[in-house]
């Protein structure tokens, strides 16, 4: 039983209109405000657009915006990359895959053909 906290005594005081109350109950003392000085030039690269937000007052709805947002538009942006690239690969193999044909099948016609069709894409 040595180990348990000593309770505080209830502290009860009378207030000028003559009521007694509770010490803890009555209103903290005022605290003046801190100045929060913030080094923006020293933050990560990740984070310097949510804390430019919380430092200019925009508030929890710029951050959270930044947060989700930032990584959603690299993913979309990555996704649209992969998009063009298989694309641009399908169209090389398409365009290969014509030419081949059109030499094996077309004869002397058709390899005059390809050569031309090749001439022209260089």
């Amino acid at each position: 039983m040595n180990n348990l906290p000593i309770p505080e005594p209830v502290r009860v005081v009378q207030l000028p209109d003559g009521t007694y109350t509770y010490t803890d109950h009555l209103p903290a003392p005022q605290v003046p405000p801190q100045q929060i000085v913030q080094h923006i030039h020293h933050a990560p690269p990740d984070r310097t657009v949510q804390r430019v937000a919380l430092g200019s007052g925009v508030g929890a709805g710029a951050v959270a915006a930044g947060v989700y947002f930032g990584p959603l538009l690299v993913g979309a942006l990555t996704a649209i990359a992969a998009n063009l690239a298989l694309l641009a690969f399908l169209a090389v193999a398409l365009a290969w895959g014509v030419v081949t044909v059109v030499k094996s099948v077309g004869g002397t016609d058709g390899q005059a053909a390809a050569k031309s069709l090749t001439k022209t894409r260089r």
